[in-house]
């Protein structure tokens, strides 16, 4: 089965990547990993991504779309795949399309923003051993005191309430209209993220004809 994985930046998508990877022996297939490694082997679309990175610019659509093309023809990948992380865009979606790379469904990991912005903007990470804390979920013993090793805890750039709504903002306008776009494909299938993990990954691997 080849899947996509939408959802806003903390709605918990790498999470239910790993347990229908788990589940349906298929790689998981993020678009930062699969450029390093085609930039690391030297392919032909490798090479392409490398130039453009050198000058700066951004790689193109049709680079990225090669490179994971040569991906998925790997063994690993010939009973199905996820997609994390692309497509960002209509357009990227289109030429995902166009460039003959099917897609069986789509899932849409749906969290409400005020539930992502308490999630997120309450984590902590220990600055020395890297453990994660919850302030309201899985809080330290002692507030910004780590458990494990005793140095500090603190809220990573990425986590800090106004990153957050940037990157709430940027999804709904960029990325959010790929629910329309597979929607019209009847390919779009909605799981509403629940407040127990183990909960969505059971709506999850239903999707997937898991049970």
């Amino acid at each position: 089965m080849n899947l996509i994985l939408l959802g806003a930046p903390g709605a918990g998508k790498g999470t239910q990547a790993e347990v229908i990877s788990n589940a349906l022996n298929i790689p998981q297939i993020s678009t930062g990993n699969m450029l390093r490694e085609a930039v690391k082997n030297g392919t032909e679309y490798g090479l392409k991504a490398k130039e453009a990175m050198d000058s700066g610019a951004l790689v193109s659509d049709e680079i990225v779309i090669g490179i994971l093309k040569d991906r998925i023809a790997q063994d690993d990948a010939k009973n199905g795949f996820i997609l994390d992380g692309f497509p960002r865009t209509v357009p990227q979606a289109e030429a995902l399309d166009s460039m003959g790379v099917k897609i069986d469904k789509v899932l849409e990991i749906y969290v409400p923003d005020e539930t992502i912005k308490q999630r997120v903007s309450g984590r902590r990470v220990c600055l020395d051993c890297g453990a994660t804390y919850h302030i309201n979920f899985k809080p330290s013993k002692v507030e910004g005191i780590c458990d494990k090793c005793g140095a500090k805890t603190v809220i990573r750039k990425d986590d800090m309430p106004e990153t957050v709504i940037d990157r709430l903002n940027t999804y709904h306008e960029k990325t959010a209209p790929l629910k329309d776009y597979y929607s019209k494909q009847n390919k779009l299938e909605t799981i509403v993220g629940q407040e127990e993990v183990a909960e969505t990954s059971k709506l999850t691997l239903k999707a997937v004809g898991v049970n």
